[in-house]
């Protein structure tokens, strides 16, 4: 019986150095999966948390992202033919190499410690109007609460639990 024979597309090295894959960048590694017979490209976004051997032949970056609650790492080979693309979605200043100590911390105070260097980019066909309106739905709302209202209020409550009271 033959071993089944993968189609390994060549890679540019030169390109594939140039990504700049460090720790606490926000990355989107496109692979190629065969199930089947077929070859199928799987994303998979996260934080780098490690680079080992730099960008020599051997090197390899650790991806990590939280998905339902549940953390998942995955260790890519940086020059692997079975990754099509990697994308750096974001860039983050960090003050550690290995950022082992993500694993155990919450969501918030991960954001709260790295520095975003450079902001996430926004899709190809946006413009800066459109940015500009997404921007601001994302902010929230607050209530304006004079004092008339609070006082206004505040009797009504006071009235309520008297009615109470008397019952």
């Amino acid at each position: 019986m033959q071993a089944p024979i993968f189609k390994i597309s060549p890679i540019d090295t030169d390109k594939r150095a140039k990504v700049k894959v460090v720790p606490g960048s926000t990355v989107r590694v496109h692979q190629k999966i065969q199930e089947k017979g077929k070859t199928r490209i799987q994303i998979f976004e996260g934080l780098v948390i490690a680079v080992k051997h730099g960008h020599e032949a051997g090197s390899t970056f650790t991806v990590r992202k939280v998905a339902s609650g549940v953390g998942m790492e995955k260790i890519f080979p940086l020059y692997s033919p079975m990754i099509d693309k990697i994308e750096v979605v974001k860039q983050s200043k960090v003050r550690r190499s290995k950022l082992y100590y993500i694993r155990d911390k919450a969501a918030k105070e991960i954001r709260r410690r790295m520095k975003q260097v450079v902001g996430t980019k926004a899709s190809v066909g946006d413009t800066d109007d459109e940015v500009a309106m997404e921007e601001e739905a994302i902010e929230p709302e607050v209530e304006v609460v004079t004092a008339d209202q609070t006082e206004a209020s505040s009797s009504e409550a006071l009235e309520s639990t008297d009615e109470t009271e008397t019952k």
